[in-house]
């Protein structure tokens, strides 16, 4: 299930799992008439974002948060047997459901098993639908056990960090390649990885926190922008820097990497400006 977060410029912001039918439809706004701020799967950290923007922007602030609402229960009724764990939907939409619940646990005849990002990707490969209700699928426990044997599920930086290590890469030559001299210097990048490093964020640190982190110095910097506080907006941009840095990290790719795969597809795109807000064709 994807969630988008949009905002209606000098309206408001909010939550619909269908742009078209909810904001186009509904309320009678065209495309180009409002903007996506967020997607994604996770109904928790969407709706952590909606409330903060909508106090960061003054609109009316929601009282009940979108994932406590009656109709976004995600929580997940796993049935364990001895042979088999099985979970309440079609394996075509498994995945959402397993992203929805990343973190829980549960005991087997073969030990304790966990949803990380490591073990989701195993669960979707090795998932089979149920011989008597097709509505349901299911894993056996000890294969899902005998993975554990072999992978480190709840440490996927296969090193110091997830993007590949720190400092291995991503320093510069200053001299010309031809001739390069001993004087490399460090990125920013890699002064906030190391700087996180140090602190044990990237062994003890976790996706969701950090996105939720980050959605609080969003919305700080939008309460300096509306204030018009120069210093503060720089400062929030960095704090969104620093955060997006190790979000990244914490996701197993470099913020470089990300960069790049933006500019790659940004590069290139067509559109105009409408209301502020540049649109692509």
């Amino acid at each position: 299930m994807t969630y988008y977060l949009y905002h209606i410029p000098g309206k408001k912001i909010g939550i619909t799992k269908d742009l078209k039918k909810r904001v186009e439809e509904q309320q009678g706004y065209q495309e180009g008439e409002y903007d996506i701020i967020l997607e994604t799967e996770d109904v928790d950290i969407i709706s952590k974002a909606e409330i903060s923007l909508q106090q960061a922007f003054g609109y009316r602030v929601d009282e009940t948060p979108y994932n406590k609402l009656k109709f976004n229960n995600t929580e997940m009724n796993i049935n364990i047997t001895e042979a088999t764990t099985t979970f309440p939907c079609p394996a075509n939409k498994l995945k959402g459901r397993l992203m929805d619940n990343i973190g829980m646990s549960w005991e087997t005849d073969h030990g304790g098993l966990s949803l990380t990002l490591t073990t989701v990707e195993w669960i979707i490969k090795n998932v089979q639908t149920s011989r008597y209700n097709d509505q349901r699928c299911y894993i056996y426990n000890k294969a899902f056990a005998r993975f554990y044997d072999n992978n480190n599920v709840h440490d996927q930086y296969d090193g110091k960090t997830r993007s590949g290590g720190l400092l291995n890469d991503k320093s510069y030559e200053c001299c010309d390649e031809n001739y390069p001299c001993k004087c490399k210097k460090t990125s920013h990048f890699d002064l906030i990885r190391e700087w996180a490093d140090e602190r044990g964020l990237y062994d003890n640190g976790d996706t969701k926190t950090q996105a939720l982190k980050l959605v609080e110095e969003v919305g700080e910097t939008c309460r300096a922008i509306l204030k018009e506080d120069f210093d503060e907006v720089v400062d929030g941009i960095g704090d969104c820097v620093v955060v997006l840095t190790n979000l990244a990290e914490l996701q197993g790719v470099s913020i470089e990497a990300c960069i790049d795969a933006a500019y790659e597809e940004i590069k290139n795109r067509k559109g105009k400006m409408v209301n502020g807000t540049y649109k692509k064709d």
